[in-house]
């Protein structure tokens, strides 16, 4: 059986990975890890083929430990106990490190049959994903775990791997093939920073040419790519580029552009991420200086991921464009900023007495009292006087603080 070209020339050390430098290179984190020898638990998150299975299997090569693959697709816990099990046998004596693909498809019951191998040692597992893991990953396992993040590869650094492609498919051809360099870098374009699909598109065009003129051109490129995928990757741009370049848009009160990455995003098929990145910017970006964007572009959402692809457009461009005009405020959010770092550094543990339940001794209920406010006080004594929330110079912030103010009896701080 011949084996898949990309596990042909999948690189066996990090000098021959391309992309994920930042990780692998010369001082990387996991490349630093390997070499002290220390390998805790991680999760792998990013794209598809980005080199999430090839750095897990680089990592039990350095650490001398025994690799063993299991995708969450199809593997259950009798294929993990299976995997356990060979730690008392002799080939789990240099440790078993498990890989553990797609385990966003693991219930939470599955995922935390992980944890008592974890814990005892019996196993060190590297799980990857491609999708957020504060959201699939259940908190006790990712408690236990390094996170990594894995980016989209650079065309660059794809193109080296193409380099390398080629050169072992003419050695095993019956005739030789070329590619200009032009051609070659519109190939790594369209893989759009996953190796894999480049890698493929690559040895198709490549047996293409070789039983035709021996050249690999843009015709033949483009007549392999789907028309989505040159319109969402072939300029380079990526998958989180380009969400993060759709916030900064709107966070910019630039309603064109925010049209421009949304179309860019949802023409690329992804319209899951649009609907999740503009919620996020309603209560992130506009927040208090408008508090219904985030009832008006939740309700877009809904209507676009009930509608689908290619009505679906219609409720996001109508949330962009108002997100884009809309007043800016990111008070509320700098204001969690500031309250986390109290709690990061161990404030504020003691709650006020008059707050505890069930007694509730000393409290003073606002509701009996005058225009329903009365003075007391409500953060833990070593924060007493913290002041996270500060009122936005928009026209909503700025009434609510006149109000209070007025409430209150606190002269104004013009």
């Amino acid at each position: 059986m011949v084996r898949p070209l990309a596990d042909r020339i999948r690189p066996s050390g990090f000098d021959d990975m391309v992309g994920q430098q930042q990780l692998v290179g010369k001082g990387g984190i996991l490349r630093r890890m390997v070499e002290s020898g220390h390998i805790t638990n991680m999760i792998f998150f990013g794209p598809p083929g980005t080199g999430k299975t090839t750095v897990a299997g680089i990592i039990a090569e350095g650490a001398g430990m025994t690799l063993r693959r299991l995708n969450a697709t199809t593997a259950s816990l009798s294929d993990v106990r299976e995997v356990i099990d060979e730690t008392s046998t002799m080939l789990g004596s240099s440790g078993i490190l498990l890989y553990l693909d797609e385990i966003q498809y693991f219930n939470k019951k599955q995922q935390q049959s992980l944890l008592e191998y974890m814990e005892d040692g019996r196993i060190t597992l590297i799980a990857s994903t491609t999708e957020n893991p504060y959201f699939c990953v259940y908190n006790a396992l990712l408690s236990r775990s390094a996170v990594f993040e894995f980016r989209p590869v650079p065309i660059e650094e794809i193109e080296r791997a193409l380099r390398r492609t080629l050169s072992i498919l003419n050695d095993e051809a019956i005739r030789p093939v070329s590619i200009d360099d032009a051609t070659l870098r519109l190939l790594a374009g369209d893989g759009g920073g996953d190796v894999r699909r480049a890698i493929g598109l690559m040895e198709n065009a490549f047996h293409l040419a070789e039983t035709g003129d021996g050249i690999i051109d843009k015709t033949l490129v483009d007549s392999l790519t789907p028309k989505v995928l040159g319109a969402f990757d072939r300029a380079g741009d990526v998958h989180y580029d380009l969400l993060s370049c759709l916030q900064k848009s709107i966070r910019g009160s630039d309603p064109d552009a925010a049209v421009f990455y949304l179309a860019k995003i949802l023409e690329g098929g992804d319209l899951l991420s649009a609907c999740r990145r503009l919620q996020v910017i309603a209560s992130e970006d506009i927040g208090q200086a408008y508090p219904m964007a985030a009832v008006i572009t939740r309700a877009c959402v809904e209507s676009a991921r009930e509608l689908g692809m290619p009505e679906a457009r219609i409720p996001l461009v109508n949330a962009a464009v108002m997100l884009a005009t809309s007043p800016k405020s990111n008070s509320a959010y700098m204001a969690y900023a500031k309250a986390k770092e109290d709690i990061d550094a161990g404030r504020g543990q003691d709650v006020p007495h008059h707050l505890r339940s069930p007694r509730f001794e000393g409290y003073r209920y606002p509701h009996d009292y005058e225009n329903h406010w009365v003075a007391q006080q409500y953060l833990p004594p070593n924060l007493a006087g913290r002041t996270y929330y500060e009122y936005g110079p928009n026209k909503t912030e700025q009434a609510a603080r006149a109000y209070w103010e007025k409430i209150k009896g606190q002269p104004s701080k013009e």
